[in-house]
This record gives C-alpha cells, sequence and structure tokens, in this order.
C-alpha cells in the first residue's frame, strides 16, 4: 500500500493510528483492514482566511459548482491569487453576487475579510500552535463560520488527529453501517461512543466516510430515528371523573 500523498506532512505517525484503533475496536479493525491504509491529503491553502473563504464559497453547492464561484472570487486578486482581506472590502457587493456568491455569502466573506484584518482570525502559524477548542472558539465568531467548518479546517488542512465531526452526517451514517445500526446516531450518542477512538478520533472519523462509500446503495438504508411520540396529557379533570364513576359504581 502507498504511504498518505501529499506536499504537507500529516503531524501524526498514521501507521500508529491503524494500530491503536484495531487493537481496542474490533468492529473498526475489520473496516480498516477492508479499505487499507489511512489515505489523506491535506488541502495546501497559504492561510486561515484563503481556507474559509473557499470553505464559505462551497457551503449548500455542489462541489463543482462551488468549484467554479470560488474560481471567479480568487480571480479578483491581483497576479491569479486569492484576493487579500483588503482587496475583498474594496470589491463592491453587486461584483461579490454576480461572481455568484448569496447576500449571506457575501456578508460572511466581507466578515471574515474584516475580522482576518483584526486579528481575530489568525495566521497559519499561530493557528498552528493554538488548540483544537481555542481554534472553534476564535472561528466561529466568523458570520457563516459554524462549529462543522471549523472542524473540517482542523482535519484538512491541519491535520489534528483527533478531531469527531459528531454532526457529520456522513460519520453518523458511517458509524451505523459499521456497527449494524438501522439509525444514524443522536450526536451525543457518538460523542460518547467515539470516547474509545482517542487519541485519533480524526482517523476513525476517515474511516466512517470510507464505510458509507463500501456500502454503496446499502447506505441509503440508514435513516434518521423517528422521534419519540409525545406521551397523551390526561387532564387533571378527566382523572377526577373517572374516580368519582369508579365510586359511584363501588357504591361509596
Amino acid at each position: 500500500m502507498n504511504s498518505p500523498t501529499s506536499k504537507l506532512a500529516l503531524p501524526f505517525d498514521h501507521l500508529e493510528a491503524h494500530a491503536h484503533l484495531s487493537k481496542i475496536d474490533k468492529r473498526l479493525a475489520g473496516l480498516i483492514e477492508r479499505v487499507g491504509e489511512f489515505q489523506f491529503k491535506l488541502d495546501e491553502c497559504e492561510s486561515v482566511y484563503e481556507s474559509l473563504l473557499e470553505a464559505i464559497t462551497h457551503q449548500s453547492i455542489a462541489g463543482k459548482a462551488a468549484q467554479v464561484i470560488f474560481a471567479r472570487i480568487v480571480a479578483l486578486g491581483t497576479d491569479g491569487r486569492c484576493p487579500t482581506p483588503q482587496e475583498l472590502l474594496l470589491v463592491r457587493k453587486p461584483k461579490l453576487r454576480k461572481a455568484g456568491l448569496s447576500r449571506a455569502k457575501v456578508a460572511a466573506v466581507r466578515d471574515l475579510a474584516q475580522k482576518t484584518i483584526d486579528g481575530i482570525v489568525p495566521t497559519i502559524e499561530a493557528a498552528e500552535k493554538m488548540s483544537d477548542q481555542e481554534l472553534v472558539d476564535r472561528l466561529i465568531s466568523v458570520r457563516g463560520i459554524g462549529a462543522w467548518t471549523v472542524e473540517m479546517f482542523l482535519i484538512f488542512r491541519l491535520g489534528r488527529p483527533d478531531v469527531l465531526p459528531i454532526h457529520d452526517y456522513g460519520v453518523q451514517k458511517g458509524w451505523a453501517i459499521t456497527y449494524r445500526k438501522k439509525y444514524i446516531p443522536k450526536p451525543k450518542d457518538l460523542l460518547k461512543f467515539g470516547e474509545r477512538w482517542r487519541p485519533y478520533r480524526t482517523v476513525a472519523s476517515w474511516y466512517m466516510w470510507r464505510a458509507v462509500h463500501l456500502a454503496g446503495p446499502a447506505a441509503r438504508k440508514i435513516k434518521k430515528a423517528k422521534p419519540a411520540r409525545p406521551r397523551a396529557r390526561v387532564k387533571k379533570h378527566t382523572i377526577v371523573k373517572k374516580r368519582t364513576a369508579i365510586g359511584k359504581r363501588s357504591g361509596d
């Protein structure tokens, strides 16, 4: 098997992760055996700003269409490079809309640019020294950026080994497939279960995505659990009437 290919090296030993996860989780061990070695290529965006700019562009849009829109945004910079935060703020809103961004995304990318200038969005060098939670807390202050987006940044740009995106539908569905469940788990249940995968929850998550791929069309059978029906509330006066009727029948 080939080693993970990327100009950026992973900051952890993927073979050690294989061994650890295989030892503590038999079902995951079987999945690792079927899928093969952890093949993981890190994103090579030069900055946190650029990575998040691309993430905002891709939100709720199919891959190819999002790539086209992001290419238009990149073309707004000089010399074919992604526009700097300062350059982006100088672009008029109608031009950003014409590039394919919705009004909400225009507001989001402008907020990202301003918060990068203000230092709230760190440099890539500063981000590498921050903890996962510090980055989540810092970056979700940007309009349009939620915890999931930051988790994807932690995984695919920084290569953090212990990130578990509990709200990711692919990870949820992969878990249900791997552990032979009919329904996807609730985020809190997945979080609790995932404690066994520490300190390589990123690697385990990647294999959950692979499980969905391996399952093919069969993955569609996994559904969200049906919400429990609320118990019918019995009105207090109804109970009193029933007790009165019982008393009359018994001669009380």
